[in-house]
């Protein structure tokens, strides 16, 4: 078969991908743009007649001089800026150090697979060929992991700046109704978003073209390689998911706790000197942790699929237009997303508070549908219309529209998975009206009712996970896995745009909060905020449905690659890995949780402190000392990233190496099982928790009155609950879905190692 099987040619396909990378790069520049139209300093008063301040003066009916309002949204923007920037410094400087001991290590155990031998060696899959040497190998996966590495702290970084660049602006817009901030919000989360999908695009890419030129025609060394690019992305993400989780909840642990039962002062009132600490770690660990997160799947989904093909008859005949077929799918998702965003900034205008939500849920199934369609284009002129896939030795026979089932599959499973965390978590239906409800009684019914909750919300998720697996698989093995995860995350543009959207709005409401804005613009930014609550619970479905297929691809390759046929339950060996593997996911949140407990201590006694020893501050006279605050959040999150990034990424070499693959595969069953659970649970408790406060708060409908309003007793229950559940939804439950993906692609990028000189201890005891 040779290249005239697919309708698309290689040179198009050379030029499709880069192209649609940089329209992505583009659009979100534009969006910035237009963010950036909305000024926040006073050099031009009503120069400019729409965005001036003349319009926004007459708007502002209370009265209060605006020109101050404008200088303390500018003054607060900066501090949160600052503190995220300084903070993310300090992380990546830590990160940095761990990036160039385990750069070090992967090249140590991949060279010494052959002992570090530069002679060619005899391919695994076609041993009547000769590849690459394995140092060779060792030196393109070591390149590829620190390219993963940059491109994600570079993601979460630039995610960092534009939220924290557009939080003030949307304070100021929500002036002018409800419409308007809501744009500048959802085009600051796009920013984010497209950045995000055509950087790790381009990167990836570029990659496999500079790579090709020095494997040439041995693709199976040259996409071995390439996993280390999924390895280097999340284990950035893994410190900056935990790390920036254990941030946010500790200040965010504090300023309730003491802020609001305590004191009994509003949520982000300047008064308060934890609240500056609670919006810096909104960014760093909403956003940045959040876009190396999703930056990571993709990664790891591409690579998984890559693997796979490479040893298919898409690598064994060199057919370049369908071995790419992963990354054409995800350029075809960045032209999708882009008309999708369209819908919710210029085709329809949001007028009202009830036509937020609507709006963004429709951004998902928009995206979904068009995605459909395009997928089906891409597979008619990007595969042959049949292949085959390696299948654990075999090859099976594939055609090209069971492969686009097994992306659509993955595609609605994400939509299905989205709809089900939105009923759990959002206010609008019972589930977290029934929590609201238990607050009556106090604090302990809200928790049992919450935690009910959460299991609850687990099961048609795994159902939605299971299908797709089951149908990916049965068409096309591991690889249909692979792709149906990739189509999941084919959306990702929009995805973290919504997602972002979250902690911009959050950000924004702190903002009118402390600048001392009106009650009336207070209810707007809550209104946007109470949607993007919902919307960052979905974001944290995606990325955990995703994680369960994209570790499953993985593991597949892994089996694949450490040449194990079957793997057995029933051998001593595999079950006791399974079991050590289930309990990873909890010894992991255990050390989260508590990281998080240990520095909302610290919090609440520096709070505590300042509200007692400083004159004048509950009058508002004084001004609290934020600074401190800050600081013991800091310390306390890198201090306390580091064991748990540890466990995780110390598992699969300690297993490897002494136990063997076969253990190492029950430990990777056992940790997907367990952790896909754990976290959906974790994620869903925590959001309705979180939402039914704000129910509660809202005082919408008349149940919601009967419980309020601040301050009663079914609201500082309601309170208690959203603080117990903070560290499940932002720390431990989000950073589980990267221990399963992370675990299994090292494992993978391993796999040499373990399969040469893997199990030490049973070859003693042979």
């Amino acid at each position: 078969m040779g290249t005239s099987s697919t309708i698309l040619s290689d040179l198009g396909t050379e030029i499709i991908i880069p192209i649609c990378a940089v329209i992505g790069i583009v659009f979100s520049l534009l969006q910035w743009y237009l963010v950036s139209k909305v000024k926040v300093s006073l050099e031009k008063p009503g120069a400019d007649g729409k965005n001036g301040f003349t319009e926004a003066l007459i708007e502002e009916e209370e009265g209060i001089n605006d020109h101050t309002v404008v200088q303390k949204c500018a003054e607060i923007q900066t501090a949160i800026s600052e503190g995220a920037t300084s903070f993310l410094f300090t992380e990546y400087q830590y990160v940095g150090v761990f990036m160039v001991i385990f750069a070090g290590l992967i090249f140590v155990f991949l060279g010494s697979v052959e002992g570090f031998s530069t002679s060619s060696q005899v391919c695994t899959y076609d041993t009547t060929k000769m590849c690459k040497p394995a140092l060779m190998t060792a030196v393109f996966s070591t390149v590829s992991f620190i390219l993963g590495a940059v491109t994600s702290v570079i993601s979460g970084f630039l995610g960092m700046k534009i939220a924290t660049y557009a939080n003030a602006r949307t304070t100021l817009e929500a002036r002018k109704g409800v419409g308007k901030a809501f744009i500048v919000a959802f085009r600051s989360g796009a920013v984010m978003g497209f950045l995000l999908a055509a950087n790790g695009l381009l990167v990836l890419y570029i990659t496999i073209n500079l790579f090709k030129i020095y494997y040439g025609d041995d693709w199976e060394g040259l996409f071995e390689s390439i996993t280390g690019y999924g390895l280097g992305g999340s284990s950035m993400a893994l410190f900056g998911r935990v790390g920036g989780g254990i941030y946010t909840k500790a200040a965010d642990v504090g300023a309730d706790l003491v802020g609001k039962v305590e004191r009994n002062i509003p949520e982000d009132d300047p008064r308060n000197p934890a609240v500056i600490a609670d919006n810096v770690g909104d960014n760093v660990g909403d956003i940045a942790g959040m876009g190396s997160d999703l930056f990571g799947s993709y990664a790891e989904s591409s690579c998984a699929a890559l693997v796979v093909a490479s040893i298919s008859s898409f690598g064994i005949n060199h057919e370049f237009t369908a071995m790419m077929y992963p990354l054409l799918v995800s350029s075809v998702g960045i032209l999708v997303c882009l008309i999708t965003t369209l819908f919710a900034t210029d085709f329809f205008e949001v007028k009202t508070v009830k036509q937020i939500e609507p709006a963004l849920k429709n951004q998902l199934i928009i995206s979904t549908v068009l995605m459909t369609i395009g997928i089906a284009f891409v597979s008619w002129i990007a595969l042959p219309s049949s292949f085959t896939i390696f299948n654990f030795g075999t090859q099976k026979d594939v055609k090209n529209w069971q492969l686009f089932l097994c992306v659509g599959v993955g595609l609605w499973a994400g939509l299905i998975i989205g709809f089900v965390t939105e009923y759990y978590t959002s206010n609008a239906y019972s589930p977290v009206q029934d929590v609201a409800d238990s607050c009556r009684t106090g604090a302990a019914t809200n928790v049992i009712f919450g935690l009910a909750l959460g299991y609850k919300s687990v099961i048609i998720p795994i159902f939605a996970i299971a299908i797709s697996i089951f149908v990916s698989f049965t068409f096309a093995a591991m690889y249909g896995v692979a792709v149906a995860a990739l189509g999941m995350l084919s959306t990702i543009a929009t995805g973290l745009a919504i997602d972002a959207y979250g902690p911009i709005s959050d950000n924004a409401g702190g903002i009118a909060e402390m600048a001392g804005m009106s009650h009336r613009i207070r209810e707007r930014t809550d209104a946007l905020d109470a949607a993007g609550n919902t919307t960052a619970a979905i974001g944290k479905g995606f990325a955990i449905g995703s994680a369960a297929l994209v570790s499953l691809a993985l593991f597949g390759a892994f089996v694949s690659r450490a040449e194990i046929t079957t793997v057995d339950v029933l051998t001593p060996k595999v079950f006791i890995g399974l079991i050590v593997g289930a309990m990873l996911p909890y010894w992991f949140s255990a050390m989260t949780m508590k990281s998080v407990g240990k520095a909302a201590l610290a919090m609440v006694e520096e709070v505590r402190r300042q509200f007692n020893t400083i004159p004048g501050l509950m009058e508002g006279t004084a001004k609290p000392d934020y600074a401190t605050c800050v600081k013991i959040s800091t310390d306390a999150s890198i201090k306390e990233m580091v064991p748990p990034g540890c466990l995780v990424m110390l598992t699969p070499l300690i297993v490897g190496t002494f136990f063997g693959v076969e253990t190492l595969s029950g430990v990777l069953a056992g940790s997907l099982v367990s952790g896909v659970q754990i976290a959906i649970s974790a994620s869903n408790t925590g959001g309705a928790w979180d939402n039914a406060k704000k129910y509660i708060e809202a005082g919408v409908s008349d149940h919601a009155k009967s419980l309020g309003p601040k301050g009663s007793d079914a609201h500082k229950a309601a309170v208690i609950g959203d603080t117990v559940g903070d560290p499940l939804k932002d720390t431990s439950g989000p950073s589980l879905n990267i221990l399963i993906k992370l675990m299994a692609v090292e494992s993978l990028v391993f796999a040499p190692f373990f399969a040469t000189h893997g199990g030490l201890l049973f070859k003693i005891f042979e």
